[in-house]
């Protein structure tokens, strides 16, 4: 005990940590983490990016402050009890000067002796090389942080698409009582809601990530402000009007909702489009000429509306979400598994070249999310299926596959689910990282807003969800988490590291080559589609994951060696 508190009693009263070496509410590192460097090493940046660390502070009342060459954001690490453990992650933006103490009132954990900030420096693109002085004090404490500032320009777009999945727009209201409440039954026509739902956009763009709402469900039902009204039956069928559609998408397909955000206003790059089988067209009539008539006229509507607002740099996504097993359709839209179902993809794309003048500059997309018969898929319908989502398990011992649709022009990207807070913390850069070796061009988290019904207390591990709701700290909008930060940095380093330098890279980061990022082909490639199982995959997939999940805490600080 003695040896413990004289420990304590020399441990630093502010210091600078890295940022993959997270601290927990005693001022040591997380257990899953002690494999990366703690201490702030070579810290250094990019012009137009973020360069971030962890600051630890461990005086019992203070004021602090920190004093940078360039601007800074600091924001307070709430500390989610998980079995027993203490781990970071959700980040409440704070002001400074800031009064503090500890422990921290609001986290309430006892026997709190640190409390912990996420510090993000942002370097313009402007800046000059050289080196600066990052300096943060608490009380008379201070602490001094070199920041390097080198050559290199980030590129302002992103070497790959990440994506940041969700579902409707009803976890608004679950997430935000308080604000929903006081709106009502206008609450979904409110310009508060159509906020929110941009704020949730420009978190993820300022990240480099880019957020998906699906606005449908199985059964083909499309929520008022995901799609145009509709008015009329058979050759009467039009859009009535644009009013919710354009509030919701209006500033996000012209880029207008992104002026204020240091990467400047930019169109999103991808969005669904509303149709389903039940959308705009009834699927009761599927087979009938009423059927193809309401769908022709509507969507030759929209690709109007679309040309004539100059929404041309967005890719528009034909995607069915559906399965089967739901019981509202009798085939697959979604993860295909009988092969049969792709007469379905090829009438859609014959009713789709009738409502698509040849020469429109809005940019459509015929988007596919495929697992089980993905290999045949590509095959099949090749000149069709040009935006190719992929299993992760399935994709890992298909690189021919990826290679036959990148060579023909079309996108691949990869999915699973985001890691969980308990996990080593580059657990978050697995997947992207995996997306960069395999040369594909992006990768989704399947569910990104659902942090839990409790996150604060009684957290679960958060996976499946990147970001918090403000509200219960008054800020009525999307809160980041540190795995959101700690991917983005990821991206900013893979988007100025060179393709010649992938077999160094992965040295760097788990010790692997490239070729060991891909899996075997198994049997069960060679098999029909319907006779395999998640166990099959799950086993199929097991070399290269288990290299993944070797992979330790220090794998980036390893790989930014490789970054000229």
């Amino acid at each position: 005990m003695t040896w413990v508190f004289l420990l304590a009693l020399a441990a630093p009263v502010i210091e600078w940590r890295a940022e993959h070496a997270r601290p927990d509410p005693f001022g040591a590192t997380v257990a899953v983490d002690k494999a990366a460097e703690p201490r702030l090493v070579k810290w250094r940046s990019a012009r137009g990016a973020y360069a971030s660390a962890h600051l630890v502070v461990r005086a019992a009342d203070y004021t602090l402050t920190i004093e940078s060459p360039f601007p800074v954001d600091v924001y307070r690490e709430w500390f989610h009890q998980i079995h027993g453990v203490f781990y970071p992650d959700a980040l409440i933006p704070v002001t400074l000067p800031l009064q503090a103490r500890i422990p921290d009132p609001d986290n309430k954990i006892e026997g709190q002796t640190a409390r912990a900030y996420w510090v993000d420096v942002w370097v313009p693109a402007d800046a000059k090389p050289g080196t600066y002085t990052v300096t943060a004090k608490a009380g008379s404490e201070i602490a001094d942080a070199t920041l390097t500032v080198t050559q290199t320009a980030t590129p302002a777009g992103d070497t790959l698409s990440i994506d940041h999945n969700s579902y409707g727009s009803s976890f608004l209201a679950e997430q935000y009582p308080k604000l929903a409440a006081q709106y009502g039954e206008e609450w979904t026509q409110s310009d508060a809601f159509f906020e929110l739902i941009h704020a949730y956009h420009r978190l993820f763009y300022e990240h480099r990530g880019i957020f998906h709402q699906l606005g449908y469900g199985h059964g083909g039902k499309v929520a008022p402000e995901f799609a145009p009204e509709l008015t009329g039956s058979g050759r009467n069928r039009k859009i009535a009007s644009w009013s919710l559609y354009d509030r919701h998408y209006g500033p996000l397909l012209d880029g207008s909702a992104f002026a204020k955000t240091r990467r400047g206003a930019q169109p999103i790059p991808f969005v669904y489009l509303p149709i389903t089988p039940e959308w705009p067209a009834s699927f009761v009539n599927w087979g009938e000429p009423g059927y193809e008539t309401e769908f022709v006229n509507v969507v030759r509507e929209m690709e109007k509306h679309f040309r004539e607002k100059g929404w041309t740099k967005t890719r528009f996504e034909l995607f069915f979400n559906h399965k089967k097993r739901y019981k509202a359709f009798p085939w697959d839209g979604d993860e295909v598994r009988f092969l049969e179902d792709d007469a379905y993809f090829k009438e859609y794309w014959r009713l789709w070249r009738a409502a698509i003048p040849g020469a429109s500059p809005v940019k459509f997309v015929f988007r596919s999310d495929s697992s089980w018969a993905l290999e045949q898929q590509v095959k099949d319908l090749e000149g069709i299926v040009n935006f190719w989502v992929c299993s992760s398990g399935m994709l890992s011992w298909m690189p021919e596959t990826a290679r036959q649709a990148k060579t023909r022009g079309d996108i691949v990207w990869h999915y699973s689910g985001p890691p969980a807070i308990q996990e080593k913390s580059t657990a978050i850069t697995q997947h992207l990282m995996r997306a960069w070796v395999w040369d594909i061009d992006g990768y989704i988290h399947w569910l990104t807003v659902a942090p839990g019904r409790d996150p604060w207390f009684a957290s679960t591990g958060s996976d499946t969800g990147l970001v918090y709701s403000g509200e219960r700290f008054g800020i009525e909008m999307p809160l980041a988490s540190i795995r959101l930060k700690l991917q983005r940095n990821a991206l900013q380093d893979l988007a100025v590291l060179d393709r010649s330098k992938v077999a160094a890279a992965v040295k760097a980061y788990n010790g692997t080559t490239p070729d060991q990022w891909w899996n075997p082909r198994p049997a069960i490639a060679d098999g029909p589609p319907n006779a395999v199982n998640n166990a099959d995959i799950g086993d199929a997939a097991r070399p290269a994951n288990r290299l993944l999940r070797r992979t330790d805490a220090a794998a980036w600080q390893r790989l930014r060696e490789v970054i000229p």
